[in-house]
C-alpha cells in the first residue's frame, strides 16, 4: 500500500513524509491564489476551483478566505456554496452533494490523532471519509468530524459539532449534535 492509500484507509500513517508534503505545497499554492483573486474576475477563480477539487459541478461559489488541505480529495456537487472561512481538512475524501450551502466557518476534517501519547508526539494520524448528502445547510460554525454522513435535506444549526451519523430529512445541533426533530415540522 503506497502512503496515499494508507492516507484514506483509516489506518495510521505519518503524514509529515516528503511525497506528501511537496503535493499539498501545490494545492496551497492554488489556494492561495483563489483567495488572492480579485471576486470581479470569477472566471479565473472558476478555473481555480476546478483545479483545486477532485470534481465539481456547475454553479459553484466559495466566498474567501477559505482553506483546503488538498482539495483534489474533495467533490463538490452542482449549486455549492460556501461563505467565507471554510476549512477543509480532506486527508481522506470528502463528498459534498447538489445543493449544499455552508455558513461561514464550517469546518470539515477527515483526520484525527491517536490518543496514545507517543503515537501523538510522532504526529501521526488516521482519517475517515465525510459525506454531505444533497441540499444540506450548515449553519456558522458547524464542525463535522470524520466517519460522518449528513443526509440529504438535513439542516445543522449553528455552533453544533458532529461526530455521528445524521439521518436526512431532520434539523440537528448541538456539542454533540443530535436529532430536534424534522425539516417537516412547521415549526421554525
Amino acid at each position: 500500500m503506497d502512503i496515499y492509500e494508507k492516507m484514506k484507509s483509516g489506518e495510521i500513517y505519518d503524514p509529515g513524509e516528503a511525497d506528501l508534503l511537496a503535493e499539498q505545497v501545490k494545492v496551497n499554492q492554488l489556494v492561495y491564489d483563489y483567495n488572492h483573486t480579485p471576486v470581479i474576475e470569477r472566471e479565473k477563480r472558476q478555473e481555480l476551483i476546478k483545479q483545486i477539487f477532485a470534481k465539481t459541478g456547475e454553479n459553484i461559489t466559495i466566498e474567501t478566505p477559505f482553506n483546503a488541505n488538498w482539495g483534489s480529495n474533495t467533490t463538490l456537487g452542482n449549486n455549492f456554496y460556501a461563505n467565507f472561512n471554510m476549512s477543509l481538512v480532506d486527508d481522506a475524501d470528502i463528498t459534498i452533494g447538489d445543493f449544499v450551502k455552508f455558513g461561514p466557518n464550517a469546518v470539515l476534517t477527515t483526520a484525527s490523532h491517536p490518543i496514545e501519547p507517543d503515537l501523538r508526539r510522532k504526529s501521526l494520524q488516521f482519517n475517515r471519509p465525510i459525506v454531505i448528502e444533497d441540499n444540506v445547510w450548515l449553519g456558522a460554525n458547524v464542525v463535522v468530524f470524520g466517519g460522518v454522513t449528513i443526509g440529504e435535506n438535513s439542516v445543522i444549526g449553528a455552533g453544533s459539532i458532529v461526530t455521528k451519523d445524521v439521518p436526512p430529512n431532520v434539523v440537528a445541533f448541538g456539542n454533540p449534535c443530535r436529532v430536534v426533530r424534522s425539516v417537516y415540522d412547521k415549526k421554525e
